[in-house]
């Protein structure tokens, strides 16, 4: 940056042509929310879209590694989805592609030789069920989710939208572009599932910078943070004990009680010595547990994740989950499953590509930068970022204030500035020809 005034008018040329079509397609996807795994509607007609434009495109299990995935739901779960995106309107062709919970797309704009840029855009709602309050704007405005359970409270229909219109200004922008740009669009990344699947299928193989961006409700529209370091590596899992009924009164003897060995485990689990070198975290978040009242409780069910500032830190408190709930289980002699439901690495977004981001936000009228808060999320964009910088690539994670003034993410009541996406392309584009503009030497932006 700064790029040539007249790149900078055709791109603003562009990004007010689409303008409207991202409120449409923010508005559709929020209206027909799809939770993760299941976007199946979502995923079908970005990739229609992304095929009209053009772009070479790439869905299902040719970018969604099965192996890979975790937090599946079962498969009735799934068939149900991919009807109701049939009924919904998702495009035929691409719905068959995607069936079964395979419902990443990828989008490639191939122009000659040069770098390869990758756009993550994550598309998937939250299990939650939506406010109908008149006064929350999609209800007064008719684009409240129609699909009971599932809502997008985090930005990202979003950031869909804002996939599609940079896939059409780039598309406009073709004469200035050198090398290939890879748009990704992750699903699951509520529970931090989606990334691993998509990592493991090669989809930043040979990719020279990734960016991803996530709009945040509680910052000033237009305010931007060029490149976020602060999340927290987590894993989730679920455990299954398994123990024996029996009667509870008579026969007490014969039971092996599954919800003591839960009780135990949790009490135990939240009493982890906290790591001296940084931040750990644990959270058991539901126990479910036992028949009846007069029944030895036979099996228990855990939900619970881990946290850490670092990955190696998130490790230490797995390995001692693992220990408590086998000792747990041992005491009341009962089986015990842990299937892994989730994870995210910390990452670090490389310094010199930050840099050029807050270069061209300096530039860009209506934006401005702010610092990265710390902060005690987690992203599975990370998964992405540490396999390109391990790659010799580097790699950045972009927020861009979207306030209304409302409630915050994750909520039912959430809502963001629908201005932010046009922001988001303009920033997004102008980024890209920038980085494509100049030369790459010994896997730095100079």
């Amino acid at each position: 940056m700064p790029l040539a005034a007249d790149v900078l008018t055709r791109i603003d040329s562009q990004v007010a042509a689409v303008r409207a079509q991202l409120v449409a397609d923010r508005r559709d996807f929020h209206r027909y929310a799809e939770t993760g795994w299941m976007e199946f509607r979502t995923a079908s007609l970005i990739a229609r879209r992304l095929a009209d434009l053009g772009l070479d495109v790439a869905v299902g299990r040719d970018v969604v590694d099965e192996a890979g995935r975790m937090g599946l739901p079962d498969p009735q779960s799934l068939e149900a989805a991919w009807a109701r995106a049939l009924d919904q309107g998702g495009d035929p062709v691409f719905l068959d592609a995607v069936r079964g919970g395979f419902t990443g797309v990828v989008g490639s704009l191939h122009c000659g030789d040069g770098p390869c840029i990758g756009i993550r855009l994550d598309i998937d709602a939250l299990d939650l069920q939506e406010s109908d309050a008149p006064t929350h704007r999609p209800s007064l405005e008719g684009f409240a989710s129609v699909n009971a359970g599932a809502a997008h409270a985090c930005g990202h229909d979003g950031h869909a939208a804002v996939g599609l219109g940079l896939a059409q200004t780039l598309i406009g922008m073709r004469s200035a572009l050198r090398g290939t740009v890879r748009l990704i669009f992750q699903p699951a990344e509520e529970g931090v599932r989606g990334a691993k699947a998509m990592v493991a299928a090669g989809v930043v193989e040979g990719v020279d910078a990734l960016l991803g961006l996530h709009l945040y409700s509680g910052w000033p529209t237009g305010q931007v943070a060029p490149g976020k370091s602060n999340f927290l590596a987590t894993s989730k899992f679920d455990a299954l004990l398994t123990g024996a009924p029996a009667h509870a009164g008579g026969a007490s003897h014969r039971g092996k009680n599954a919800m003591l060995a839960a009780a135990t485990a949790v009490l135990n689990l939240h009493a982890i010595p906290r790591h001296a070198d940084g931040a750990t975290r644990i959270n058991v978040g539901r126990l479910v547990a036992g028949q009846g009242r007069n029944v030895i409780p036979p099996t228990a069910y855990l939900a619970l994740e881990t946290r850490g500032g670092t990955s190696e830190l998130n490790d230490y408190m797995v390995e001692a989950v693992h220990r408590v709930l086998r000792a747990a289980a041992a005491m009341y002699a009962c089986d015990l499953e842990i299937r892994p439901m989730g994870e995210a690495h910390s990452a670090v977004s490389d310094p010199a590509l930050v840099e050029r981001i807050a270069a061209t936000v300096r530039a860009l009228p209506g934006l401005s930068l702010r610092d990265a808060a710390p902060g005690s999320g987690s992203e599975d964009l990370t998964t992405m970022m540490r396999r390109v910088q391990q790659q010799g690539g580097l790699a950045s994670s972009i927020g861009l204030g979207a306030d209304l003034g409302g409630f915050g993410h994750h909520t039912a009541e959430f809502d963001f500035d629908e201005a932010a996406l046009p922001m988001a392309v303009r920033l997004l584009a102008v980024t890209v020809i920038d980085l494509q503009s100049h030369p790459w030497i010994d896997g730095a932006v100079p």
